[in-house]
């Protein structure tokens, strides 16, 4: 058995030292020291020898055992030492040529305007309210005093799911004031921002989808003054003190009295142009006090209670607020358009 360990050692020893890899040093490893290896078949015939044998067997196969396993090793250091060097020469990085540069983007024009008017909004006292883009006619017409021909419900101008016209996508986000006041009491001061739909043609301030914000303000003792000065008060906070403003009568199903908000094209300066229509104003939003029966249909009695409604595109604040003179090139996502922001 002393020749046989001997051999084993020597076979070993040779094979170890000439694997290539991690995978076939672990193969050696359990061809000769695994459970079902050479050194135990060869432990497993210790039971022939002498008494006087076996210690000296069981030494040398400790010794052959220990050997073998310093070489597995140093050879498996040896191995990994390899590979490292392998990945560190083609994984170098040359650091004296100039990294690639990394583009930072930024905010959409439109999130901007819209991160400073909640930021206004929200300083004032209101809250941000949301509610489904696809909704119910009940909700869209009917709790908002539209009755069932006004021109606002024809197909021409909506986009309906249901041949009923019960579900379509909202033309307005005022179904979130309707589900606020049906679900909190008085007072109430939220805003609800949102996308919008309408089958508008597009053109440089018209498109089919955008986005709008509203407001709504109930309590006692509201008037037609608290809505002009707040109002007046957010238009001069996004534009500048010296923006003008031009209040002018309107109806609204859904208030009353009704008014229609305008500033001051920023394209002219009111001489009238393409952008404001030869009109030298630009309507930014509907607004007015909340219909008495508005109030009702929510729960809330209008003897008591009063409140009023606004609501402006953000499209056309933008525009407003960084003098962008056609609607569409907010959507067209042309990066030298956008870079300029």
């Amino acid at each position: 058995m002393k020749k046989m360990l001997q051999d084993l050692k020597d076979s070993s020893l040779s094979a170890i030292g000439s694997a290539a890899s991690p995978e076939a040093l672990e193969s050696l490893r359990v061809k000769y020291l695994g459970k079902k290896g050479e050194l135990t078949a060869i432990l497993k015939q210790m039971g022939k020898l002498s008494s006087e044998e076996r210690p000296v067997i069981g030494q040398l196969a400790n010794e052959v055992r220990e050997h073998l396993s310093k070489a597995l090793d140093e050879k498996r250091e040896q191995l990994y030492a390899k590979q490292l060097e392998s990945r560190l020469i083609s994984e170098k990085i040359d650091v004296t040529i100039p990294g690639i540069p990394v583009k930072v983007g930024k905010k959409h024009p439109l999130s901007t305007v819209l991160d400073e008017a909640k930021e206004i909004f929200v300083s004032m006292g209101f809250s941000i309210a949301s509610g489904p883009e696809i909704e119910y006619a009940e909700y869209n017409f009917d709790k908002l005093n539209h009755s069932a021909g006004h021109p606002a419900r024809d197909r021409q101008d909506t986009f309906y799911f249901s041949d009923d016209d019960r579900i379509l996508l909202r033309t307005q986000t005022s179904p979130v004031q309707i589900r606020v006041m049906e679900n909190r009491k008085p007072p109430i001061r939220i805003i609800s921002p949102g996308r919008v739909y309408r089958k508008d043609e597009v053109d440089a301030t018209h498109s089919p989808m955008f986005h709008q914000i509203e407001g709504l303000v109930v309590d006692k003792g509201i008037t037609m003054g608290d809505l002009k000065g707040t109002l007046n008060t957010i238009i001069k906070q996004l534009y500048g003190e010296d923006t003008i403003t031009r209040f002018r009568p309107h109806h609204f199903p859904f208030t009353e009295p009704s008014c229609e908000v305008d500033v001051q094209c920023f394209e002219c300066k009111g001489k009238g142009c393409r952008v404001c229509k030869g009109e030298g104003f630009i309507e930014l939003l509907g607004a007015g006090m909340v219909h008495p029966k508005v109030l009702e249909v929510c729960g809330i009695d209008s003897k008591v209670y009063s409140g009023f409604a606004f609501g402006m595109g953000l499209e056309r604040m933008t525009m407003r607020r960084f003098n962008i003179s056609d609607l569409r090139l907010i959507f067209e996502n042309d990066v030298r358009f956008l870079d300029q922001f």
